[in-house]
């Protein structure tokens, strides 16, 4: 056995050649005096015809074989083949390895539940889809090193095993054996290493690194994922969206043949929020925000009144089914996000209804029509509470009814820079203040002046990359002062002492001639979950997680013996926790 080429590689201008092809056998039609049979390598699809009293080897799906044989052209040619206008005559088959019957069809559309395919994910990647976005993967990343090692930038690994540093996330932890009692953290990212490098000099640093949260799963997160981290030195914040810019421009033209406009445009996070109720906005479609503090600043209904933040969105022609069901939905929504309820408003046959409709006067009705242009069949929810509620919770409702009625387009792309975000935000539960993106994020020149006042006020040099409503990437400009990064250390209620323990090596390199930098990362997944048109990301990832961080594949997180955990220093609890 000796392959020639690919399937894919042969067209209607290889007709007459001889080849040798591998692969599996992905079907076997026997219809009676001819045998076909679908041979799959990664290229793809190609078909092969058997002819009468042919003796072959008994092959079934899955199996492995080696097929000679003449191109010819095809009969019937198959318009959805990238081969159909070809087939194989096959000579000579050869039996390669057997197969057991499969518990998954191996084709684009299986029948199999996502557990079936995580635990037999070896069969799953097979499918021509899952290969598809395993070459979207590659191709961002040759893209990548292609152009920003045109630009200047040098490829560095940073380490795995680090010091412990709370960024956010929880962080996962590993046991030191010669240290008991220490510990090593996976990195939540290379944040800390990457200023180093910068303060080393190399000026420009990226690499393809893997990073570790311990925070629940959904569609979009793995405990374990990939992101595309990059830093410069001595450029201001547009210069480097420029170059960002034009990395995502290859991506999309190189890997869809979509032609992003650039510059791109910005929004500020201030704009995203009051607008579309959410720091990355799909801005596909329309149910917009409004702000209705004014509409109820004198209302008789008290708890819009008082309240600290009054908004609304509009859903047009659905008030006809809008039941108690569904409003009670909604209000389930509302309790999730700390709110007591809403108000839900229909409009049908020129007249409002809802449970808040008797509290509002005719001028609080007029003010509704007019900021919301209301037609027949429209509805309009309304929610009050404090603002960092109330933005979200209509964020997601937005998102949601676009979605059910179908208003975000397949196959477009909408790309934007929300920029100008809070330096600092009120933690929802404890009202205490926490850094918004990281601690090393540096405060807007203008706002400094806030910083003893009113922290609260300031607004940083952090933008994020949206598309499609997805956080693709994000990043900001660095701190370098040591001064200033100091006082914001304050402000976030860490002592001296908190921050030699947290961040000693790296505060202490801040005193050697640190230059401006700024930096970001693309996430490798969810950039290509975008590009691939999925919205789960374990599409995406190799061997992944389920929702439950387990692998059903490999049975990972799995059982130690106590002699490895001992190693570490490490004692085992009774029931009693002792």
């Amino acid at each position: 056995m000796e392959r020639t080429c690919r399937n894919t590689e042969l067209s209607i201008a290889n007709v007459g050649q001889v080849v040798t092809l591998v692969g599996w056998v992905s079907r076997k039609r026997n219809l009676g005096s001819i045998l076909f049979i679908d041979l799959r390598d990664r290229s793809g699809i190609i078909q092969i015809y058997v002819k009468e009293g042919m003796e072959i080897p008994d092959v079934r799906s899955e199996y492995v074989i080696s097929v000679t044989g003449e191109v010819a052209k095809r009969k019937e040619p198959n318009p959805k083949m990238k081969t159909g206008d070809i087939e194989i005559i096959a000579s000579k088959i050869e039996l390669i390895n057997t197969a057991k019957t499969t518990p998954l069809l191996i084709q684009d559309d299986t029948d199999a539940l996502e557990e079936v395919r995580l635990k037999y994910r070896y069969l799953d990647l097979r499918r021509p889809c899952m290969q598809r976005f395993f070459d979207i993967r590659d191709q961002i990343k040759i893209i990548t090193h292609n152009y920003l090692h045109s630009l200047g930038f040098c490829e560095i690994e940073t380490p795995m095993l680090c010091a412990s540093s709370p960024e956010g996330a929880k962080e996962y932890l590993v046991p030191s054996r010669l240290h008991h009692g220490s510990f090593y953290a996976l990195p939540q990212s290379p944040q800390m290493f990457k200023q180093l490098l910068m303060i080393g000099g190399f000026e420009r640093y990226y690499q393809i690194a893997r990073c570790f949260r311990d925070e629940d799963l959904r569609a979009d997160r793995q405990p374990d994922f990939t992101q595309i981290d990059i830093e410069t030195s001595f450029l201001d914040q547009q210069q480097f969206l420029t170059m960002m810019e034009e990395l995502i421009r290859r991506y999309f033209k190189e890997i869809v043949n979509y032609d992003v406009k650039l510059p791109l445009r910005q929004m500020t996070y201030k704009e995203a929020m009051e607008r579309f109720g959410s720091d990355k906005p799909d801005t596909r479609f329309g149910f917009e925000l409004k702000n209705l503090k004014e509409t109820f600043a004198n209302s008789s209904f008290e708890a819009y009144k008082t309240a600290e933040s009054v908004r609304g969105i509009t859903v047009n022609g659905v008030a006809n089914e809008t039941s108690r069901k569904v409003i009670d939905e909604l209000t389930l929504e509302a309790k999730k996000f700390g709110l007591g309820g809403l108000g839900v408003i229909k409009k049908e046959n020129g007249e409002f209804s809802g449970s808040i409709v008797k509290f509002l006067s005719d001028a609080e009705k007029a003010d509704l029509n007019k900021i919301f242009d209301l037609k027949d069949n429209d509805i309009v929810i309304i929610a009050a509470g404090k603002d960092n509620r109330v933005t979200p919770l209509l964020g997601a409702l937005r998102l949601k009814y676009g979605k059910k009625l179908g208003l975000i387009k397949p196959n477009t792309y909408d790309l934007l820079w929300v920029v100008d975000f809070p330096m600092f935000e009120r933690d929802v539960e404890t009202n205490s203040i926490v850094a918004t993106h990281h601690p090393f994020t540096r405060p807007r020149d203008e706002d400094l002046k806030y910083m003893d006042e009113d922290p609260t006020k300031m607004l940083s040099y952090a933008y994020d990359i949206v598309i499609n409503g997805y956080e693709a990437g994000g990043g900001t400009l660095r701190i370098y002062d040591q001064n200033v990064q100091k006082k914001i250390f304050n402000i976030l209620g860490l002592s001296d002492q908190d921050v030699q323990d947290k961040f000693g090596y790296f505060v202490n390199a801040l005193q050697y001639g640190t230059p401006p930098h700024a930096g970001m990362a693309f996430g490798l997944d969810r950039m290509t979950m975008i590009l691939g048109g999925t919205e789960n990301i374990r599409d995406v990832i190799a061997f992944p997680k389920n929702l439950a961080g387990v692998c059903p594949m490999s049975g990972a997180p799995n059982k130690v013996t106590r002699q490895q955990v001992e190693d570490l220093g490490i004692k085992f609890m009774d029931e009693e926790g002792k």
